[in-house]
């Protein structure tokens, strides 16, 4: 790495995996705990230190990923009531229907919500809110298998 016209080596390590998640229906999947398993095994079996970055990303354009809250299961039913809101199946304009009335409004709603996230690991432990949690924001009506990219990147020991 460069800082400041000098080259400087940084002592690190990177773990990565993919995530294979798969929702029942339209909606949002908490899959919080499965990344906390995953970051503990990490830490316990790699010279990883406790601080780093976790990121997530996802490799698909008809879902997303969002962090929101997770404690009243209504909060998920009124985030996804509100993207249908924004993105209907019923808009004129609508031309891009290959895989359905629902294709092009899955992109739309991916379009607001994002691919990734990055989440501060401290003391071993993702740094989020109390009542945070990640979801997988599934917006087709057939739910494929999605894949999850996870990388933790920390200081070695």
């Amino acid at each position: 790495m460069l800082y400041r016209g000098k080259l400087v080596k940084i002592k690190g390590i990177m773990n990565r995996t993919t995530l294979k998640l798969k929702a029942e229906a339209p909606g949002f999947l908490d899959f919080t705990s499965q990344v906390e398993r995953l970051l503990q095994k990490w830490i316990q079996q790699s010279p990883l230190k406790s601080e780093g970055l976790l990121h997530l990303f996802l490799q698909h354009t008809s879902c997303a990923l969002t962090i929101n809250e997770s404690y009243a299961p209504s909060a998920a039913r009124d985030m996804e009531r509100f993207l249908n809101h924004l993105a209907p199946e019923n808009l004129s304009f609508i031309e891009h229907t290959d895989e359905g009335p629902d294709d092009s409004p899955s992109h739309m709603k991916a379009l607001i919500t994002g691919h990734s996230l990055s989440i501060p690991v401290i003391n071993g432990e993702l740094a989020l809110g109390t009542w945070q949690g990640i979801y997988l924001c599934e917006f087709r009506d057939l739910t494929p298998e999605r894949r999850v990219i996870v990388t933790y990147q920390g200081e070695s020991s």
